[in-house]
């Protein structure tokens, strides 16, 4: 933060955690918002019934009981977050990587946040052993760790973590006394979801972990933001959930009407939803392995991305080629790349890894094409790779790296 202030960038910039779809809206979902724009009455702190009701469905439908007056809905992932962090109190535990937007919250708050060893095969879920000794050390030093906060689908690696070091995770934490919520934004966006295990936390351990839902992770545009949290059906959650609904009236933090109604919808999942969060998912799965790919052939080295629109890559083995172009850190990986590319892509200290460390998050929309038409088109395309802009973005992605070698 103090490198940020000197070259006048000021101390946070690390841009919106939910990259863009870069796709259109679905004219349904437009339709539903237009609708509602004449209503002047506004959406409740934490969500009207009909938003909350939507909600519970659609985890019901995925297996998880759910009760309307254990769902809390906000503008955005950052306000709801912000104000669970809060509500709960203490110090903070997350993985390392972890979302650009988690450790600047829990600052702002005054909480103490710590990382914990992450294995590169489990992004978003730290080792649990390390879990332990973390949790111990802090009590150690005074500190009174309450939170462990795990992204499963992970952002922003783009992976997902087995099911067995999940379970043994929460296990872990919940023997600590601490509170677990899973950011699930990019579970309905599994690259291949009959062959990917994606565990709920909360199937586990219901009483002890909230479920955090971003719905610009797969159902909205990112410029209409809305959040879902389930919080536990338990008294220790309706308390939980009392103070959440305190904080968020006194922010000021209400979903827009015409927001909350097109989340009401989307949340439902009626058929143009559904189908278009497969058509997307489908098609950034493919441009995410076509750049993963070219990530590999230049010889950095990258996770195969499992969710979500973006891919983690590390630069470490082309040390040499950009220490030649001036390139020694992150910070410095995140200009050159940026400029290169002509599109952000945040370097890993955003994410929590050291500066010292050469990687940074790519996102897929970019290479969907340059335009509303270009994009379009990619979306309904049955060989989206073969069309021509989209060829062209890859190829000049690919010689980015392949220069560095």
């Amino acid at each position: 933060m103090q490198r940020t202030v000197s070259e006048g960038r000021g101390p946070v910039r690390y841009g919106p955690h939910a990259p863009e779809s870069g796709l259109p809206v679905l004219p349904e979902l437009a339709a539903v918002l237009a609708a509602a724009a004449a209503r002047p009455d506004p959406e409740p702190p934490g969500g009207g019934p009909a938003l909350r009701a939507a909600a519970t469905g659609y985890w019901q439908r995925r297996g998880l009981h759910t009760e309307p007056q254990c769902v809390v809905a906000a503008p955005g992932a950052q306000p709801l977050l912000f104000a669970l962090i809060a509500a709960i109190g203490g110090d903070v535990l997350l993985p390392r990587p972890c979302p650009a937007w988690w450790v600047p919250q829990a600052r702002m708050l005054g909480h103490p946040a710590y990382h914990v060893p992450t294995p590169a095969e489990c992004g978003g879920v730290p080792d649990p052993f390390a879990l332990f000794e973390t949790v111990r050390r802090v009590r150690d030093e005074g500190g009174d760790p309450r939170l462990l906060l795990l992204s499963v689908p992970d952002d922003p690696t783009a992976t997902v973590a087995p099911p067995e070091v999940v379970h043994e995770v929460c296990e872990a934490a919940v023997s600590e006394g601490l509170h677990v919520i899973s950011d699930e934004t990019w579970g309905d966006t599994l690259h291949r979801p009959q062959e990917t295990v994606f565990l709920r936390p909360a199937e586990m351990f219901p009483g002890h972990v909230t479920v955090l839902a971003d719905l610009a992770g797969a159902c909205t545009p990112t410029g209409w933001p809305v959040a879902v949290a389930r919080l536990p059906v338990t008294g220790e959650g309706a308390g939980l959930r009392a103070r959440t609904l305190d904080l968020l009236t006194a922010t000021g933090a209400v979903v827009p009407r015409p927001v909350a109604e097109a989340a009401t919808y989307a949340l439902g999942e009626p058929e143009p939803v559904a189908a278009g969060v497969l058509a997307a998912t489908a098609l950034h799965a493919r441009v995410a392995a076509a750049a993963h790919r070219a990530v590999l052939a230049s010889g950095a080295l990258a996770r195969p991305p499992q969710a979500g629109r973006h891919l983690y890559a590390d630069l470490a083995p082309l040390r040499t080629g950009l220490a030649a172009r001036g390139v020694t850190d992150s910070m410095e990986l995140e200009d050159y790349l940026s400029e290169r590319l002509g599109a952000p892509v945040p370097g890993g200290h955003r994410f929590g890894d050291e500066m010292d460390t050469l990687r940074v998050r790519i996102a897929t929309a970019p290479l969907l094409g340059a335009t509303p038409e270009q994009r379009l088109e990619s979306l309904n395309a049955v060989e989206p790779l073969e069309l021509p802009h989209v060829t062209r973005a890859l190829s000049t992605f690919g010689s980015a790296f392949d220069e560095l070698r």
